[in-house]
């Protein structure tokens, strides 16, 4: 698997790439280097454990759980629930590590660890890589240092954990939502009881989709990957709107009255209105990544809202957000990061002010979701390249300053090295979809005889 950690925690091929054992030690492992670091120091350590439905997920909760109290530290299991509520449960529990296994929105045979520090904010990259360094030396036999007797860890389930979400997420509501009908597709993921239960505590008539997790149908067809059920839903049940979330529900995609699609540009620019009229918007400031669509930039100037842009990942977006105190960031992809309210994407808080925003101006969705225009984007991968001369070659350099100049104000030109292959992205926005396709198409010949 090369480095362990990845942008989002340790993913793989549950029981292939990523075993019990695994799970077991790199839990031991995160115990040990938080109590190096003083995470522990005076008190018990406590950690919350979480899972989304995946069958694998039953050993690996198993094995993590097993690893956390063989080191000594006290967990409290609450079973099935979205990322986000984990993050939260870890922060207002008071717990010195939140775990969440879950792949997001990756296939069934995928599983996956993410480590969450005290307050339910992401692990720092340095204690990451001391994680992975700390398993890497025990796994390859290093003896453990372990408590015995009293000094081993308690385990018990936090059945609370349901309800204690729940009220988190409608308590952060500026107003109900009686009178709209709303379609959710959970994706048979994290979110299949506690979303719908949350819509109607806030007074939305809900019709569900993908409700029904087994274990094995996690993401399969439905979720924020797969609108097409969810936009035949909608239409069908005359619904105000559909919601869609990936299977550990830390996204949210929506689709209006009519069918349609609204990304997370879209939320985001609706969102940023809403959170700015209730003076929620602190510096009247936006941040989301270089994907984002040109028109949700366009439209921020518009409004006069300042949009601050980062690298791609919603990590980054974060770490924009937290350094100077924004309260609102994403990506297109439906990563929504309400920093008021969650430390991480929170698909089913993202929904609510959605639909809130709905209720509380009477207008449709794709009304609101009309203060931005989605430029036509053209997205070509070019493989076997050397990556990382992007930015120095002069004859790619004049290829892109033809582009844009070509495209003037109304559109938009990126290049982007993969982070994990050897290909490099070629982003084209243009004001029309057959002037993006000929940029973009033209840059990728440019790619290729540049860095070929």
């Amino acid at each position: 698997m090369g480095r362990l950690f990845g942008t989002d925690g340790v993913r793989g091929v549950a029981n292939a790439d990523l075993t019990a054992e695994m799970a077991l030690g790199l839990s031991v492992a995160a115990a040990h280097v938080l109590a190096e670091a003083g995470t522990f120091e005076g008190h018990r350590p406590t950690a919350v454990v979480g899972r989304d439905p995946r069958a694998s997920g039953e050993f690996l909760e198993a094995a993590v759980v097993a690893g956390l109290a063989s080191a000594g530290v006290d967990v409290l299991r609450v079973g099935v629930l979205p990322t986000p509520a984990v993050a939260h449960l870890t922060g207002a529990l008071g717990a010195d590590l939140g775990v969440m296994l879950s792949a997001s929105h990756n296939a069934m045979p995928d599983n996956g660890i993410k480590f969450f520090a005290r307050g339910g904010h992401k692990l720092a990259d340095e204690l990451e890589d001391r994680i992975e360094a700390v398993y890497e030396e025990h796994r390859t036999g290093a003896p453990w240092d372990r408590p015995t007797g009293a000094g081993v860890g308690r385990v018990r389930d936090y059945e609370e954990g349901f309800d204690t979400y729940l009220a988190h997420l409608v308590g952060a509501l500026p107003n109900r939502l009686d009178g709209l009908k709303i379609v959710l597709d959970e994706a048979h993921g994290a979110a299949s009881q506690v979303s719908p239960e949350a819509f109607r505590r806030a007074g939305a008539e809900v019709v569900t989709i993908g409700a029904e997790p087994d274990g094995l149908n996690i993401n399969d067809g439905c979720g924020s990957t797969h609108l097409a059920q969810l936009k035949a839903a909608v239409v069908e049940h005359g619904a105000a709107l559909g919601i869609a979330h990936d299977g550990d529900a830390d996204r949210c995609l929506a689709v209006d009255h009519t069918g349609e699609e609204v990304d997370g540009d879209q939320i985001l620019a609706v969102l940023a209105l809403a959170m700015r009229e209730r003076s929620a918007l602190r510096s009247e400031t936006v941040v989301a990544t270089v994907m984002s669509n040109l028109g949700f930039k366009l439209a921020m100037e518009r409004e006069g809202i300042r949009l601050v842009q980062t690298a791609v990942g919603d990590r980054y977006v974060l770490e924009e957000m937290k350094q100077h105190g924004f309260a609102l960031g994403g990506e297109q992809s439906g990563h929504v990061i309400i920093l008021d309210h969650a430390t991480t994407g929170d698909g089913t808080l993202t929904g609510l002010l959605l639909a809130a925003r709905v209720a509380q101006t009477g207008r449709p969705l794709r009304e609101l979701a009309s203060v931005m225009e989605r430029l036509p984007q053209v997205l070509i991968n070019v493989p076997d390249v050397d990556k990382s001369r992007v930015k120095t070659s002069a004859e790619l350099a004049t290829a892109v300053g033809e582009a844009e100049r070509e495209l003037g104000e109304t559109g938009r030109v990126l290049l982007r090295p993969s982070g994990t292959e050897p290909l490099v992205r070629v982003m084209v926005e243009a004001a029309d979809i057959d002037q993006a396709r000929s940029v973009a198409g033209r840059l990728a010949d440019a790619v290729k005889s540049a860095l070929g």
